[in-house]
């Protein structure tokens, strides 16, 4: 009787990270030193902002790809907020619109020149004013062109629509006021039908964001949950956090039924907070610790055991921003090859990015 070892099939087993040449780094950027656990940079297919230090107030950088090397030290900043900037995130519905908030309560959209910036960047397109603390989280709608979300540490939720000709927009369309603690993540699906959210109270929420409701919540005990992704159409939604003995854990969940996790995973007894990133076209995970010097990758299927780890990146440099792109990659890159080179610093395979 003869016996065939059992091992599961996968084009991405071979997968490894590969960090970039030195001239295709972005070297001397000054990255902010704020402890608020956010990305802190984002990435499209022309630019890269990244949050900064600024006296006086907040600011960003907005670095066009094509241009690495040594950062000028008096490169132009955009800046206008009056307090330390805490999320930004660029229009998918426009490459040269982007969207930051920031301590000072305040939500400012800005216009990005098609040219380089020659000066720092002052006057912004549109000022949103609503929150009555700060502005932790930035979201745009998927699929809704001109319709923004934004998360305060007021406990709230609060849709604008931009599409009006007000450079000063003092009411929200909608106000979310569900949560019964500051709001840590939030991620829409794919169409943008639902919106998950993570809560400081420990519970994973499911809304609808056209009616505001709550339609699921996780109240699970075993797993305190700090940022919350949905993984595409699997209709599945993966959480990052802690167990109840304070290892960092990863969960995924049924969207539909958040009563129990369909699998947990411990992954060390690090405190750095873990962030997730989904390849929607590859079904790759990446989880990236705060502080840490390594990328797990995951290969994500819909039926057990759902997780299957592939294989991590080392370095010896901790991540104090991570930032995630969506540069087209040509037909099939990915899924012909057994190898593939996930560049953790800027690669259009791995479409990310890490400082």
């Amino acid at each position: 009787m003869s016996w065939h070892p059992q091992y599961r099939s996968s084009k991405f087993r071979h997968v490894f990270g590969k960090p970039a040449s030195k001239e295709n780094c972005y070297d001397s950027v000054p990255i902010t030193h704020s402890v608020h656990d956010n990305h802190f940079c984002a990435v499209n297919p022309h630019f890269i902002a990244v949050v900064t230090e600024c006296a006086g107030g907040g600011a960003f950088l907005v670095i066009p790809l094509h241009q690495t090397g040594k950062l000028d030290p008096h490169y132009p900043k955009v800046c206008g907020h009056r307090g330390n900037v805490l999320d930004i995130k660029w229009n998918p519905f426009d490459d040269f619109e982007i969207a930051s908030c920031s301590e000072d309560t305040m939500i400012k959209i800005w216009d990005i020149p098609k040219q380089l910036l020659s000066r720092n960047l002052t006057a912004c397109r549109k000022e949103l004013v609503g929150h009555s603390r700060r502005v932790g989280l930035v979201e745009w709608h998927p699929t809704a062109a001109n319709i923004l979300f934004s998360a305060g540490y007021d406990y709230k939720v609060m849709v604008w629509n931009l599409d009006t000709k007000e450079s000063v927009i003092k009411s929200p369309v909608k106000t979310i006021d569900c949560h019964q603690d500051v709001i840590l993540s939030m991620s829409f699906n794919t169409n943008g039908s639902l919106l998950a959210t993570t809560c400081k109270d420990r519970k994973i929420r499911v809304l609808d964001p056209r009616a505001g409701s709550v339609l699921q919540e996780a109240s699970y005990k075993g797993h305190r949950a700090s940022k919350v992704l949905f993984l595409g159409n699997l209709k599945k939604l993966l959480s990052t956090g802690t167990s109840r003995w304070n290892n960092r854990q990863m969960a995924l969940w049924d969207q539909d039924d958040l009563s129990v996790p369909l699998t947990e995973e411990d992954l060390d007894g690090s405190s750095g907070v873990l962030f997730p990133f989904y390849d929607t076209d590859t079904n790759m995970l990446y989880v990236v610790g705060k502080g840490d010097g390594n990328i797990r990758y995951y290969e994500v299927s819909a039926d057990k055991p759902y997780l299957n780890y592939l294989t991590e990146y080392r370095s010896y440099h901790p991540q104090k921003g991570i930032g995630e792109c969506g540069v087209p990659r040509p037909l099939g890159a990915l899924r012909d090859r057994d190898e593939a080179d996930l560049s953790p610093t800027l690669g259009t395979s791995a479409g990310g990015l890490t400082f």
